[in-house]
């Protein structure tokens, strides 16, 4: 060499391509299963409860009570839709703060309220699952609890895709309880015509609260949208498909509540069915006189996929807060061979087993109300900030800047007013 010199070229490992990377989440998801993964969480047992009490307030106003209430969340949803596309990501709305507002510990509160939420919902649907097995095989309420904890558990931690097509097929079998509800209506409503005369231009103060106060309560029945963007991973072309699903899942159950609720002022006496605890049910009895069987198994079909919703939906917000490092790293970890993240769905299953047994859910579950609302405020100042900054990229939905700012607004007052209203009944 010149100079006497060596030169010496010291190669540094270069990483390998084909070296074994940790499974992911599988991304298997299509538009239709999405969708009606997001009907599932719509529907679940709200409108075969709630309607008699949206009837109690608004009277033969109650369509319009709950087109008020679609109004109201399709501005979250709008929300929602613009975000998921944003930010694809499980643990959506933790993402969605973090990216708006920029607070990691008030992200991470955001991601655990929504499992809190989720766990306290499905234990107690499952209670609520029990009281109506009782009526046909009286079993005890524990082991009943037990066996459909490990149930639903294992079915979310079989696959995805496995679990959501369960889920899918229970969600027609809901939709199948509402036809059947419009089907039995039909005859009385096509012979005596809906109640148009009840929808002539209101002149009182008195119906407009009537239809305010029954449409508060029925926006109720519209919460669970949110819980599809926490899929987002397991969604083919989320950027396209989960903005989609959002608002189509939440237009096929604005109609659904619509028809049903006309059906409804229409063709049975209102202030019965206001005093039901089972309203659907009685209104099939009241307008077929036989026995509601079916009816409620369909509710109770209905109440066991809210509760398999729920686990799937609270166990992948604790994976995707793994992966931003907001909960252990274990809880990140997916199995090889079903592509779930299954430390995750077991904590969760098991967190459902013990507030369902053993804890009182009650006051617990109406705080889930609180806690939603509050996530559905903070989601739309999130994305109110993050619309102020430079557009996203080409492709990406776009809703106008007064949606998420409509929509922090309302959710914030439904705050208010369901605190005061609780406040006055402690009075």
């Amino acid at each position: 060499m010149p100079g006497g010199h060596v030169i010496m070229t010291i190669m540094k490992p270069q990483p390998q391509d084909d070296a074994p990377r940790p499974p992911a989440l599988k991304r298997s998801l299509s538009l239709s299963l999405t969708t009606f993964y997001g009907l599932g969480n719509i529907l679940g047992a709200g409108i075969y409860v709630l309607i008699g009490q949206v009837v109690a307030h608004a009277g033969g106003f109650a369509p319009l009570s709950f087109l008020l209430a679609s109004l109201l969340a399709g501005l979250t949803a709008f929300s929602y839709a613009e975000l998921s596309a944003r930010y694809p990501f499980s643990a959506g709305e933790a993402v969605y703060v973090m990216e708006g507002l920029g607070l990691a510990k008030l992200s991470a509160l955001v991601g655990l309220l929504i499992v809190l939420a989720g766990v306290v919902s499905a234990a107690t649907v499952l209670r609520g699952f029990t009281g109506y097995l009782q009526v046909f095989v009286p079993v005890p309420v524990a082991p009943a609890i037990v066996l459909m904890v490990l149930l639903l558990g294992g079915l979310a931690a079989w696959g995805i895709a496995e679990s959501v097509r369960v889920a899918a097929l229970v969600t027609v079998v809901e939709i199948g309880g509402l036809l059947l509800v419009l089907y039995v209506a039909a005859p009385v409503v096509l012979a005596t015509g809906p109640a148009w005369p009840d929808f002539a231009p209101l002149q009182t103060g008195g119906a407009w609260y009537g239809i305010f106060l029954g449409g508060f309560l029925a926006f109720y029945a519209f919460i669970g949208f949110e819980d599809m963007v926490n899929v987002a991973e397991e969604v083919r072309q989320p950027e396209r498909n989960l903005p989609r699903a959002i608002l189509l899942a939440l237009l096929v159950a604005t109609l659904l509540y619509f028809l049903v609720a006309l059906a409804a002022v229409t063709a049975v006496p209102g202030d019965r069915l206001a005093a039901s605890e089972a309203p659907l049910a009685w209104f099939y009895q009241y307008l077929t006189g036989r026995e509601p069987v079916l009816i409620t198994l369909i509710s109770m079909f209905a109440v066991v996929n809210g509760a398999l919703i729920q686990i799937i939906m609270s166990s992948r917000v604790c994976y995707g807060m793994a992966g931003r490092h907001w909960l252990p790293a274990v809880f990140g970890r997916v199995n090889a061979r079903t592509r779930t993240p299954l430390v995750a769905t077991l904590v969760v299953s098991l967190l459902v087993l013990v507030m369902a047994l053993w804890l009182p859910i009650g006051t617990l579950a109406k705080s889930t109300s609180y806690f939603l609302l509050l996530v559905f405020a903070l989601v739309n100042l999130s994305l109110w900030r993050l619309k102020r900054s430079p557009p996203p990229a080409a492709g990406i939905i776009q809703v106008p800047l007064w949606v998420p700012a409509a929509g922090c607004v309302t959710s914030t007052v439904f705050v208010a007013v369901q605190g005061l209203l609780d406040l006055l009944a402690r009075v």
